[in-house]
């Protein structure tokens, strides 16, 4: 990875890039434009992203084309109820030396779609739990580390809830954002149908490496944030737990659970983050909110009066505001 003259000059290189993969992904994923950014986020901000949605909204064909705009390895398992733990991330063999001999599974990949998740049973969920945590497996009393960067990319479908194993919170947690995907609009599915139906293949080309890859990741660590902004993010998760000093009216009368400290650390990192691709060198309340939906969706909990009335998670978030 070349060595920029500054730390400003990192983050144009990063705003550019984006804008150049952004580019190359929307030759193949018409519309979409939010969830693209938001996966390209989690990617730079080193976490991984649950998504949400009907079947058929190009999710699956989403994972492919940043993999190969990104130029990193990618890996899809498809999520049943008879999914091993082992069937995720391998299994040692007897050789024909008598001696074991690992054989990694799909796990080891830099990106890994992990389609309808919540349709395998807790410890195969827990399997790539560690996984995501660790960022390496244990097999027979051995770790093993897995490629860098690792990023999961899980679906779920919002619909057919039969024979599921709803994620626990603990697992919830561990995604930095919960993008919910919608229909195209009509114009958008006009241009999809007529990409689809058709001979014509678009032409992808590399926009960055891993090593590329993590050096942005360090660098949006290393991006400067005032005070203020910190302590606003930070207070935007307290606000979600009831029944403690921060919290609104609104969360005490409509929550049970509000977010953890995970929440405010991914509202830290994404505001960074968004200022970084969008030229900012520093972020501010603006780039905090941009996140804070898609990062506190899961993490709080409506009770039985909220659902009663109607009141949704996003409406709660925005109040925040």
């Amino acid at each position: 990875m070349n060595k920029f003259a500054s730390e400003k000059e990192a983050i144009d290189a990063l705003a550019e890039s984006y804008n150049r993969i952004t580019q190359q992904i929307g030759q193949v994923i018409i519309g979409q434009n939010e969830v693209v950014k938001s996966v390209l986020i989690a990617i730079f901000s080193n976490g991984h992203c649950l998504l949400v949605g009907v079947p058929g909204l190009a999710k699956t064909l989403l994972v492919q084309t940043v993999s190969q705009v990104l130029d990193l390895s990618y890996n899809r398992v498809q999520f049943t109820p008879d999914l091993m733990p082992s069937d995720i991330i391998g299994s040692e063999i007897l050789g024909e030396d008598r001696a074991f001999k690992f054989i990694p599974g799909p796990v080891f990949s830099n990106i890994i779609l992990a389609d309808e998740i919540n349709r395998t049973p807790p410890k195969t969920q827990a399997a790539l739990l560690e996984a995501m945590q660790e960022k390496m497996v244990t097999v027979g009393g051995k770790t093993h580390p897995l490629p860098q960067p690792f990023f999961v990319l899980a679906t779920q479908n919002p619909i057919e809830q039969e024979g599921t194993y709803p994620l626990p919170e603990a697992q919830l947690d561990r995604f930095m954002f919960n993008v919910s995907l919608s229909y195209p609009s009509f114009a958008e599915e006009v241009q999809v149908v007529k990409n689809t139906t058709s001979n014509v293949t678009a032409s992808l080309s590399h926009v960055l490496d891993g090593a590329q890859i993590s050096y942005f990741q360090k660098l949006i660590r290393d991006i400067p944030v005032t005070d203020n902004v910190l302590e606003y993010a930070v207070s935007m998760a307290a606000k979600t737990r009831p029944g403690t000093s921060l919290a609104t009216a609104e969360v005490n009368k409509f929550l049970s659970w509000g977010a953890g400290p995970r929440a405010s650390q991914y509202l830290v990192l994404g505001a960074k983050c968004h200022a970084a691709i969008h030229g900012k060198y520093s972020p501010d309340k603006e780039d905090v909110q941009a996140v804070a939906e898609a990062i506190l969706r899961h993490r709080i909990v409506r009770n039985y009066k909220a659902e009663a009335e109607g009141v949704s998670v996003e409406t709660l978030i925005r109040q925040l505001f």
